[in-house]
């Protein structure tokens, strides 16, 4: 007999589960890694994006999308179960300015998109992401330095560098910007010579440290 709770998307197993949504879900954490971090007056989308084959369309590999002309959403995982929640949303967005004649607020679409998914998905990685912002994250940072966090929050877990790895900034004011791969690299750059500089400050650190204790070393002997 087919057991039928491999396939059903209602019907328990044996020992209580609901196989369907555990395979969705095995197949969100096997994606690209996505991140949101709020600052002060904005806050900064970042995905990581996977290399586009030499026939493809650069734009039609987009884990950032827009929903409304105010609001973008970040998704991981497969690009086909994220197109149902966009479509879902994009029209609640439109089906409330024209009933309402006023755009969704964030809250708004936020609670709607969790009505339909009722669940909460995260991409590759997610732990070494999160435990990287709970460390560094800072409230009120400035728009820059939200970004930068972002980046270097992302680049925990992209090999690639720039390349890889997509910006969207939403600020207080409704406009919604993207971060061009140049500005990007300058961005990476700049974390890159702040990482050098930071490491030559610890190795001067450890040279001071273990000149000290050679000397304490001398002292102690040349008293002895």
């Amino acid at each position: 007999m087919s057991r039928s709770y491999d396939r059903a998307l209602t019907v328990f197993s044996p020992d209580g589960h609901l196989f369907q949504v555990e395979y969705a879900l095995e197949a969100v954490k096997k994606g690209t890694c996505a991140v949101g971090v709020r600052g002060k007056d904005v806050v900064v989308l970042g995905v990581e994006k996977k290399s586009v084959l030499q026939l493809q369309d650069p734009r039609t590999v987009r884990k950032v999308v827009m929903l409304d002309d105010h609001v973008c959403l970040a998704f991981a995982g497969l690009n086909a179960d994220g197109r149902v929640l966009i479509d879902k949303a994009r029209i609640e967005c439109q089906s409330h300015r024209l009933t309402v004649e006023d755009p969704v607020t964030v809250e708004y679409i936020t609670r709607h998109i969790a009505g339909v998914q009722q669940a909460n998905a995260i991409g590759r990685s997610s732990k070494t992401v999160r435990e990287f912002l709970e460390k560094n994250h800072k409230d009120d940072m400035s728009r820059e330095d939200t970004i930068k966090l972002t980046i270097k929050s992302l680049l925990e877990v992209v090999q690639t560098g720039a390349k890889n790895i997509e910006i969207n900034i939403m600020e207080s004011y409704g406009k919604i910007t993207s971060l061009d791969l140049t500005q990007i690299e300058g961005i990476v750059a700049d974390i890159e010579r702040e990482k050098e500089a930071e490491a030559e400050r610890k190795r001067s650190r450890l040279a001071a440290t273990a000149a000290g204790q050679a000397a304490m070393s001398q002292a102690a002997t040349g008293s002895s």
